[in-house]
């Protein structure tokens, strides 16, 4: 018994006795708690001596305000006795009290009747230093004789201060003073009192409670430390382990319960005793005894309950230890059967499905029967097995789920082997009928062979020979096997469950020989007609019709064509793309052949190079539908046979707790995705089966509804790691044998994406069996929609994996382009900017392209392992597309462009891994600043006044025409490619100079490398030095493009018009908010961050035909 036990069995197994275990722990707490109220630090035997002495001793009588009397007798040996041990004394006598009654006074009785004064003063100063409690009152019984009397009355007169002050002390003439602060039953009887009192029976007394409270606190410590042990141990894996422990507990249980049962008879006599020595008497006389008896009632009653704390953990620890066992052993069993039933299916593949002849397929008959046989008797043993699983379970064994599954398991291996062995048996007999078929045919071919040449020729050249040797072929015809008469596809068909490669080369073997066979008998046949019609030769008479037509004068007709009086069409007709229709390049040959009695006559049609164009167009359009209705059934499939078995509470059990709320996760979208399919999207398909040309139409109509597919990728990762995690589910092993699928909920899921990748594979065969149709651009759109739909599904399968990006990244807008690239940075500060940056070593930079931001990520290495790898990108930036500019070409490198950022106060230079890649970023990229450039200008005109007119640019002098000419062809970077985000208004000497794309009716100053649109005049042509001496601020009219709060109260919010008055000899502006009507003063680097960029200075300036200067106006 080797095999161990899954961790969390044995976790299990723990966790039922920690209860019981918590329950000891308890117990022993207020044992322990008892104890320390009712024992005392010092023991009896540590003052023994003196005590016996009776140097000092507890009576048992109160006083005043219940204090408790502590009497010292007369002792000659008084002053002998060390400061220690007197001390020691009279810490023991006060314990007691204090222990029962925390805060108790003391009264003392210094009995000096027969002593002296000095003798008094000695004891009263020692007393004084020693005693350790709270002293109510010292009584003093003064020596009798008349001398010591006088000199005591003398001696206390003179000391009484002194004493007062640290005690109360009262002198005492004779034991009738005493009476007046102690009652007499209060008193022994040396000082008349009625208080019964035996010093050896009270040390008896005291040395028996304190060894009975030593004795138990042992005991509870025995058990706490054997029950620590206990619940400490780890449970082996070892079957004899196991027993050894049993038994060593069990003896050690033994020895524990025989010293609790010797303290309870010690206890209850300790009981007994005290009840003898009066405690049934007046409780006031004997208040001490009755504390005491109380005490070891207490402490056998709490005994009492952790010795059955005790057993109660004991019990269910022993319950466990002899489940495990037996759980160690079922486990041994059931991995044994195990081993027994997977070697029994191993053996039953070694079984090969088919044999070479009958002959070895009965003898794998033979052998799977003698398996079989061998697997009933193993499978009788597991059935033992499963019912003793089922008596543990009947007897609340802990690890009841295990045990069940352990059950379930077997049971399922004996069901899957059963199935295998019947299986296997089927297809054995099948294989056997199907060998049988064969030989028979085989036979046949070999007799009839046979008898073709056992005919003599000489006996043919009689009519009668020729008649004879045609009925003795007929008669062996009429006994023809029937098997392969209709073709080797029709046997196929019928045994396609057990058909291999093995035995369908069989088939055809035997096929090809019966044709032959055939063949020879049908040519035997013709050469016994002719020469049975050749013997006898009538006068020929005019027939109305012939019975055998002259063959030479038909086209149709030869050898290997039988000719019926049925009609007839022979033809051959592949699926588009499969093998078969690349077989024979040659022309097919479509024959249709007429009643030939009634008109004579046959047609033979051929249709040169492939099928027809229509047909096959037909054929996609029927693989497209019949693929969209298995899609759409597998769909309903997995819907039903699995997401909405979550809910079923007949399969709950088998179901995680932490799976039942994450539907949505694993399966993502899909109803929305099956909805759209089989209510929408299949009855359009199956409306185009006639056209197949309108099914471009179909998709692009449908164009949004597809979206769905992005959502369910986007939930494919989360979806797979779930999956991973439960894969192994007892419930979606369940849900899937009750569907009958071969395959896994995994393979299921990928359905979706695998049908998203076919449409375009099927609109790529339409479209190409489509040239020259006139719904050909429909095919090709929808082909580009579909295409274009990966695209989008595979970018934002690359988003979601961006991680340290704080915001939003749906903010951003669509995801449009995403691809790594080496980038260069360039940072431009001040006049100075930097330099010959190839020789720098690039960053690698994955680039996501969204509608409002270019964001620039790190690409982390794959982690994982197999199915597990993914990949992350870390974000670094991003440039907000509002103030990006482009430069298409970069000097040394065709597949380098720029960005620019905030008037090329940072450029990057990217490099593409392709001039392919490049063109596409930068088509991409001028699509969105075009469309920005188009909103605000439409947004400019709702907000801006008529009079407020945007003056681009006004003629430029003839030099600078020539420089910007110069500039544009001799530039580093190439065409560089502002973007004007602004309303304009032109004036007609700039329209009549300016060059737009064609259908703008405004300018836009994107050159996209389109040399056919720029014109001599145009701005983009400009350097970057010309474009900063164009950039200088003048007074007028502008559009603040930030914010900006100043201390003189001038608030200025993004979008206020704003107007330029006068700039003072610090550098400072007098601006005049038009908006909100306010006024003050801003300086020049200020304004620059307001109205645009301080590098490049394109602020957005609003004017009239006054204004001069020549400025161009960009949004970076």
């Amino acid at each position: 018994m080797g095999s161990a036990l899954p961790e969390e069995e044995k976790v299990q197994a723990s966790r039922r006795e920690m209860e019981s275990y918590y329950s000891l722990l308890q117990a022993g707490s207020q044992l322990e708690s008892t104890l320390q109220q009712v024992t005392v630090p010092i023991s009896v035997k540590e003052v023994g001596g003196y005590i016996e002495k009776q140097v000092a001793y507890l009576s048992g009588g109160r006083g005043e305000e219940s204090s408790v009397i502590i009497t010292l007798p007369e002792c000659s040996a008084f002053s002998d006795i060390p400061e220690e041990a007197l001390a020691k004394v009279l810490t023991y006598l006060t314990l007691i009290p204090r222990a029962r009654q925390p805060g108790v006074k003391f009264i003392i009785i210094l009995d000096r009747r027969l002593d002296t004064w000095t003798s008094i003063k000695t004891a009263l100063a020692r007393i004084a230093a020693s005693f350790p409690g709270t002293l109510h009152l010292v009584l003093v019984l003064r020596p009798t004789s008349f001398f010591q009397r006088t000199v005591t009355d003398i001696g206390f007169r003179f000391s009484q201060e002194d004493f007062m002050l640290k005690m109360p002390v009262v002198m005492l003439s004779s034991v009738t003073d005493l009476l007046r602060y102690i009652d007499e039953n209060q008193l022994t009887s040396e000082f008349g009192g009625t208080l019964e009192y035996c010093h050896s029976d009270w040390i008896f007394l005291r040395t028996a409670i304190e060894s009975f409270a030593v004795t138990v606190k042992e005991i509870a410590q025995m058990l706490q430390a054997f029950g620590t042990e206990l619940a400490e141990t780890e449970l082996p894996d070892e079957g004899k382990a196991i027993e050894y422990l049993l038994m060593s507990h069990t003896d050690k249980y033994r020895k524990l319960k025989d010293d609790i049962r010797s303290v309870m008879r010690d206890g209850r006599h300790l009981l007994s005793n005290l009840g003898a020595s009066g405690i049934e008497e007046d409780s006031d006389q004997q208040w001490d005894m009755t504390q005491d008896w109380e005490t070891v009632q207490r402490l056998l009653g709490q005994l009492r309950d952790m010795e059955m704390a005790f057993d109660g953990f004991f019990e269910k620890h022993h319950l466990k230890m002899q489940q495990y066992l037996q759980l160690l052993r079922y486990e041994h069993n059931f991995h044994e059967m195990k081993a027994s039933l997977d070697k029994l299916s191993a053996q039953e593949k070694e079984i090969a499905t088919a044999g070479h002849t009958v002959a070895q397929t009965e003898q794998l008959i033979k052998e799977l029967d003698d398996l079989d046989a061998r697997a009933q008797e193993e499978m009788g043993r597991a059935q033992i097995i499963i019912l003793h699983g089922h008596q543990l379970a009947a007897n609340h064994h802990y690890a009841l789920a295990l045990i069940v599954q352990r059950c379930n398991e077997l049971r399922h291996h004996c069901d899957m082997l059963t199935a295998m062995l019947r299986t296997k048996h089927t297809a054995l007999t099948h294989a056997r009928d199907l060998l049988l078929r064969l030989e028979q045919t085989l036979r046949w071919c070999d007799e009839g062979a046979y008898l073709l040449a056992n005919q003599m020729v000489d006996k043919f050249q009689s009519r009668e020979g020729a008649q004879a040797a045609l009925r003795e072929i007929e008669r062996f015809q009429e006994g023809a096997p029937p098997p392969l008469s209709a073709g080797p596809d029709v046997l196929s068909m019928e045994f396609e469950s057990i058909l291999t490669p093995q035995l369908q080369a069989q088939i055809e073997s035997v096929h090809d020989k019966l044709q032959a066979v055939r063949g020879m008998i049908q040519n035997r046949q013709a050469c016994l007609r002719k020469l049975a019609d050749k013997q006898v030769r009538p006068v020929q008479l005019v027939a109305p019709r012939p019975e055998n037509p002259p063959r030479a004068k038909s086209p149709l007709f030869s050898p290997k064509h039988e000719f019926n009086s049925g009609l007839k069409f022979s033809f051959d007709i592949s699926l588009p793309g499969k093998r078969a229709s690349r077989k024979s390049p040659s022309s097919r040959k479509i024959e249709v052949m007429h009643d030939y009695e009634e008109n004579r006559s046959s047609l033979s049609f051929s249709l040169e190079g492939e099928d027809s164009p229509d047909l096959l167009k037909r054929h996609v359009m029927r693989e497209l539908i019949e693929t969209e209705r298995i899609y759409v059934d597998e769909l309903l499939s997995v819907l039903l046979g699995y997401r909405a078995e979550m809910d079923n509470p007949a399969l709950s059990g088998l179901l995680p707790p932490t799976l039942r709320n994450k539907r949505d996760i694993l399966f993502g979208n899909m109803p929305e995705i099956y909805n759209f399919h089989s209510r929408i999207f299949l009855q359009a398909l199956e409306g185009c089966l006639d056209t197949p040309e309108g099914v471009g139409a179909c998709f692009l109509q449908r164009k949004e509804n597809f979206q769905v597919y992005e959502r369910y990728c986007q939930n494919k990762p989360q979806s797979e790691l779930l999956w991973r995690q439960y894969s192994d589910c007892a419930f979606f092993q369940e849900c899937q044998r009750k569907l009958e699928h071969k395959l896994g909920l995994d393979s299921y899921l990928l359905k979706p994406i695998q049908r998203l990748t076919k449409y375009q594979l099927l609109l790529k065969e339409l479209l190409k069996y489509s040239a020259g149709c006139e719904r050909a651009s429909e095919l090709q759109g929808a082909l580009s929609a579909m295409l274009d739909l990966l695209k989008s599904v595979n970018d934002s399968m690359h988003q979601i994996a961006i991680t340290g990006y704080e915001g939003e990244l749906s903010d951003l807008g669509r995801v449009l382009m995403q691809g790594s690239f080496s980038v260069w940075i360039s940072h431009k500060k001040g006049s100075t900017r930097m330099k010959e940056l190839a020789r720098f070593k690039p960053m690698q930079r994955h680039l996501f392209l969204h509608e409002r931001a270019l964001l620039f990520c790190k690409r982390r290495e794959e982690h994982g392992e197999g199915c597990e790898k993914t990949a992350s990108y870390s974000f670094k930036h991003f440039l907000r597309m509002s103030a990006v500019g482009i430069t298409e070409n970069v000097k040394g490198d065709v597949k380098k462009f720029e960005i620019w950022y905030s008037g090329r106060e940072e450029v990057y230079v990217v490099q593409a891994p392709s001039v392919e890649v490049k063109l596409a970023w930068l088509s991409e990229i001028r699509k969105i600043l075009t469309n920005q450039q188009k909103l605000l200008r439409e947004d400019s005109y709702h907000h801006s006044p008529a009079s407020d007119q945007i003056q681009l640019s006004p003629p430029l002098s003839d030099s600078k025409l020539q420089r910007a000419s110069i500039s544009s062809e001799e530039t580093e970077s190439g065409h560089t490619s502002p973007v004007f985000l602004d309303p304009v208004v032109f004036s007609p000497q700039h329209q009549q100079n300016r060059r737009s794309w064609p259908g703008a009716s405004h300018s836009v100053d994107i050159c996209e490398g389109l040399e056919v649109w720029r014109g001599p005049n145009d701005l983009s042509n400009l350097s970057d030095t010309e474009e900063e001496d164009a950039a200088l601020l003048v007074p007028g009219k502008y559009r603040a493009l930030a914010d900006c709060e100043r201390p003189d109260d001038l608030i200025i919010k993004c979008g206020d018009i704003i107007q330029l008055l006068q700039e003072d000899n610090k550098g400072q502006w007098l601006v005049k908010n038009l908006s909100r009507r306010q006024e003050g003063r801003i300086p020049v680097g200020n304004l620059q961050v307001i109205l645009g960029d301080s590098s490049r200075g394109h602020p957005n300036r609003l004017g009239g035909p006054a204004n001069i200067k020549a400025r161009k106006l960009s949004t970076p």
